[in-house]
């Protein structure tokens, strides 16, 4: 059952002789608990695809439907509550709320939408990610890995069905890249979570069961992984 579908999405940046066309009539369709890499070079508009289906950007034309709901006629509000909601947001710089301890920055998303934390939901994903010691530390005194490993717990936090990750592994040397992705297949796998990756990295993308290939605004490979 496919979880994302986007038909005919466009978008473009610019007026005359400066004008981008990011995504040009793009069309996807992606299922329920699939691991997904999107690749391309850079201003492929891959990271323009994956804002637009995390509710970050919105399309000039063309529908982006996120479990059956065509989310690319929600207002800003309804896209705030959408993106806390349903869609897990990960990017290369973490974003991390430098006057926040670990444990508050895991709860932000919860804490906006005035929920309560699962303890014992926590306690599990902060101990997969090996960050139970560093709960009352703050950014500033976590290593690179360690601020990309509280970014993804705070994704995670209110079990989104849909996560998307921009360059997870950007800032990263190669060992951490490669946890980090092994940490995202455990959660692909064991909590049947929808995961997208844009990558430049060709052994990440190998890691990923679907490989989708953006060139100048179009998809002109979509290849399963053996």
């Amino acid at each position: 059952m496919e979880i994302l579908k986007v038909e005919n999405l466009r978008k473009e940046y610019g007026e005359g002789n400066s004008k981008v066309i990011a995504l040009d009539g793009v069309n996807l369709e992606i299922e329920r608990g699939e691991f997904v890499a999107i690749v391309g070079p850079s201003g492929s508009g891959k990271s323009t695809l994956l804002h637009i289906i995390g509710g970050v950007d919105s399309p000039d034309d063309g529908k982006v439907y996120i479990d059956g709901n065509d989310i690319s006629k929600y207002s800003s509000k309804e896209l705030a509550y959408f993106r806390r909601r349903k869609v897990g947001l990960i990017y290369q710089f973490y974003n991390l709320i430098p006057n926040l301890t670990v444990r508050h920055n895991i709860e932000l998303p919860l804490k906006l939408d005035k929920g309560k934390t699962n303890q014992d939901e926590f306690s599990d994903i902060v101990k997969k990610l090996g960050i139970e010691s560093k709960l009352n530390s703050f950014p500033s005194e976590l290593s690179g890995g360690q601020q990309q490993r509280v970014a993804i717990a705070r994704s995670l936090i209110y079990s989104p069905s849909l996560v998307l990750a921009d360059e997870p592994t950007g800032n990263l040397d190669r060992e951490n890249s490669r946890e980090i992705i092994e940490i995202l297949k455990y959660f692909n796998r064991t909590l049947k979570q929808t995961i997208i990756v844009i990558t430049h990295d060709e052994s990440i993308a190998l890691e990923a069961e679907r490989v989708i290939t953006i060139v100048d605004g179009k998809i002109v490979g979509d290849e399963n992984n053996e």
